[in-house]
């Protein structure tokens, strides 16, 4: 049986890894997590923050993930979308999920990733 997502691998061209290790720590705010020597190998890069794990993995033909994408949850959206932003990272609202707030934004290689905030419950209009 399923019991969690253990991570979500998104695909990053060779030689980012510097790039994206800038935007998943200092933009994000995620810890690097080391690789395995047999996977280290391979290149590519892994970031944790809390239980939400995202490894990106060197693809020679890489093309980036423009609809595809992890959906992270996150608390203080507006804060958070602001520091995106403070730290040069686009960020495109979306309303258009009933009951959450989101936005998208893209890493330094352009893959899509989504950012949301279940809302609390809405008085009746």
């Amino acid at each position: 049986m399923l019991s969690a997502v253990d991570h979500v691998q998104l695909a990053a061209p060779p030689g980012s890894e510097d790039r994206l290790r800038a935007y998943y720590t200092y933009v994000l705010g995620m810890t690097e997590v080391p690789k395995p020597p047999v996977l280290a190998a391979r290149g590519g890069c892994w970031f944790a923050a809390g239980p939400v794990q995202l490894h990106l993995g060197v693809e020679e033909d890489f093309r980036p993930a423009r609809k595809a994408h992890p959906g992270l949850r996150v608390t203080g959206i507006e804060a958070y979308a602001r520091r995106l932003q403070e730290r040069g990272a686009r960020v495109v609202w979306d309303d258009d999920l009933p009951g959450h707030r989101r936005f998208y934004s893209e890493d330094p290689v352009g893959n899509r990733i989504e950012f949301l905030e279940e809302r609390g419950p809405q008085p009746p209009a």
